[in-house]
């Protein structure tokens, strides 16, 4: 989804991942493009209507919160950086609600630099292939930047998430119809038993 906004446009990169939080993919697509359109750019966010805003975004959930959260990085955006997203990691994550999927999201789709976007079907099917042990993103991340070479961390990153959403989800993961089952640490836990 994100790879439609692109390198075209990261501030729309920007906003649309952080509108993309805890919001099916298709909803997110539908309202980034809505809003865009009334608010093609920095500084017409950073001075749109907050309640207007909270309108546009409502269908990708906790519009409130992420209503003020991309008029914030916005407003934060022009004051700052004169309207430009700044291309590293560390100045992402100093942007108000920009955490580390949100700033490799940025990285990645918006400037073609690598990084991988620990979400949590990558977090999840990281930990159940046993490719780590780990309790957050933020430690899967650390582990599969070591594990996985740099010029596969895209790719992995979209196998994954196409994975998690579709095959090895959270709840009634299916299993019978995965075809790397036979890879899984956590089949292979369960047959054990």
């Amino acid at each position: 989804m994100l790879g439609h906004f692109g390198q075209d446009d990261p501030w729309q990169t920007l906003i649309a991942t952080i509108l993309s939080a805890r919001s099916r993919d298709e909803t997110t697509e539908v309202v980034s493009r809505e809003l865009f359109r009334i608010y093609p750019d920095c500084a017409s966010l950073a001075s749109a209507p907050v309640r207007k805003v909270e309108k546009l975004v409502k269908k990708t959930g906790f519009y409130k919160t992420k209503a003020r959260r991309i008029i914030n990085v916005s407003r934060l955006l022009m004051d700052r950086y004169d309207g430009i997203v700044p291309e590293t990691m560390e100045e992402l994550i100093a942007l108000p609600g920009v955490g580390r999927k949100t700033a490799s999201c940025v990285l990645v789709y918006a400037f073609g630099k690598p990084a991988i976007p620990v979400d949590t079907h990558v977090h999840r099917i990281s930990n159940r292939l046993g490719w780590v042990k780990t309790k957050t993103p933020e430690q899967t991340e650390e582990r599969l930047r070591v594990l996985i070479a740099e010029k596969d961390w895209l790719p992995i990153n979209d196998l994954l998430v196409f994975h998690g959403k579709n095959v090895c989800k959270p709840i009634r993961p299916l299993c019978e119809s995965c075809s790397i089952e036979k890879l899984c640490a956590k089949v292979i836990r369960r047959k054990i038993r």
